[in-house]
């Protein structure tokens, strides 16, 4: 694909099967490709007819992801563009938050999206559609968007609007080894809604200032059926019993970002972003990251640094004192307090097909690495409570996450 930013997301509700889907996209927040500015353009333009395929690797808390997306972008004269997306996510394993409860899985997800564009003078309409499935969770999502360039060009303001429909099963293992959805659970629906306002000014010819603020609102089944929490058991050989999490069935979150890039005078770039996350949850998140793209003849180099930290939900804990001990339970690692840190650098090449040129005029390859670590503040690894050695789950180890991810992907235009 184009080198472009993966916005990172709010916190995730991250866990079990459930998560499959929304595993590689909080994952994937944290690859973030610093661009290198040319000269602004004077009109807006529509992308470049292009050909596109990715493959994504994650290796990390007990989970292994494997995604290959597909795209396909053509324009339709010089107003209109269409673009076909299919992804495949392959994930095995089980997280730490849900091996107490469920084992180790694998599961495929496929999505599917179509997207067109419409340029008319300054203005560039967008919509989009996809689809997304896997056993235990099905997710629809449509949005609608406005851009608008002003003062000559100097000025872009952006407007969205995201609606997603999610459908959420829970499976059952059969004793001959078969899976069908648990009758017990039924099914679970969760909307969200998301409304997106955005700025992007020129400031001066080598620098470019965006800023960002988004309202996300969910309503509906938002915990996971897999996760249990631990409340003190004395009666327990380890000292803890487990019962489902209960999570509030109305979310509301709030974040403001802003992105500064500047043009150096050896033909680099410079990139700074910070974002400020509040929920009515009680999660307050801030994120700051810098990155640093430099172009050497057919190749283009890039590295960056983010650093993110957040504060705990007000009902997470990492164990409870008692069974149903409030109306709200959750021992949702992604709900709890924790600092993460990853570092980031890729490359990319640029190269023309011998024979082809006149039909492919451009090609790059593209490849990158990150590396994630996760420092948990209040959530023990109960996998180790051993009473015998005195290790309980309030004294057990705080755990640490370490993850590896790597980016390859090809990229045709024609």
């Amino acid at each position: 694909m184009q080198l472009r930013a993966l916005r990172a997301s709010r916190p995730q509700r991250a866990g079990g099967r459930l998560c499959c889907a929304r595993l590689s996209r909080s994952l994937a927040a944290f690859v973030v490709v610093a661009a290198v500015f040319s000269a602004p353009s004077r009109t807006a333009v529509l992308p470049e007819d292009e050909l596109d395929y990715e493959y994504n690797q994650y290796e990390g808390g007990g989970q292994h992801v494997v995604s290959k997306t597909w795209l396909i972008r053509k324009k339709v004269g010089d107003s209109v563009d269409l673009s076909y997306t299919h992804l495949t996510d392959v994930v095995s394993g089980a997280s730490i938050d849900v091996q107490l409860s469920a084992s180790p899985y694998t599961e495929q997800r496929t999505q599917d999206s179509v997207s067109a564009q419409y340029l008319h003078g300054k203005s560039t309409y967008s919509l989009s559609y996809s689809h997304s499935y896997e056993p235990d969770y099905t997710s629809n999502s449509a949005v609608f968007a406005i851009s608008e360039d002003m003062f000559g060009d100097l000025t872009t303001v952006t407007m969205s609007f995201r609606r997603t429909w999610n459908d959420v099963f829970k499976m059952l293992k059969l004793a001959n080894g078969d899976k069908i959805h648990d009758p017990s659970f039924g099914k679970k629906n969760m909307d969200e809604r998301s409304y997106a306002v955005g700025l992007t000014q020129i400031l001066t010819r080598n620098s470019i200032l965006s800023l960002n603020l988004e309202v996300i609102t969910d309503e509906g089944w938002i915990s996971n059926p897999y996760r249990e929490v631990a409340y003190l058991d004395p009666t327990s050989g380890k000292g803890f019993s487990l019962e489902p999490e209960v999570d509030p069935n109305t979310r509301t979150s709030n974040a403001i970002g802003g992105d500064y890039k500047y043009y150096l005078p050896w033909h680099a770039a410079l990139d700074a972003q910070y974002r400020f996350f509040h929920d009515t949850w009680g999660i307050t998140a801030n994120t700051g990251q810098i990155g640093y793209t430099q172009p050497w003849r057919k190749w283009t180099f890039d590295g960056s640094v983010r650093y993110y930290t957040q504060t705990g939900a007000n009902f997470y804990s990492n164990v409870f004192q008692y069974a149903n001990q409030q109306n709200f339970m959750s021992r949702n690692r992604e709900l709890s307090n924790y600092n993460s840190i990853s570092a980031g650098v890729g490359a990319t090449y640029q190269f023309t097909i011998p024979y082809a040129s006149r039909w492919i005029p451009k090609s790059t390859f593209n490849l990158r690495f990150d590396h994630l670590t996760i420092d948990y503040k209040d959530f023990t690894n109960a996998t180790l409570v051993n009473p015998a050695a005195g290790i309980g789950i309030t004294n057990a180890p705080l755990y640490t996450f370490n993850a590896n991810i790597w980016q390859v992907f090809v990229s045709l235009w024609f």
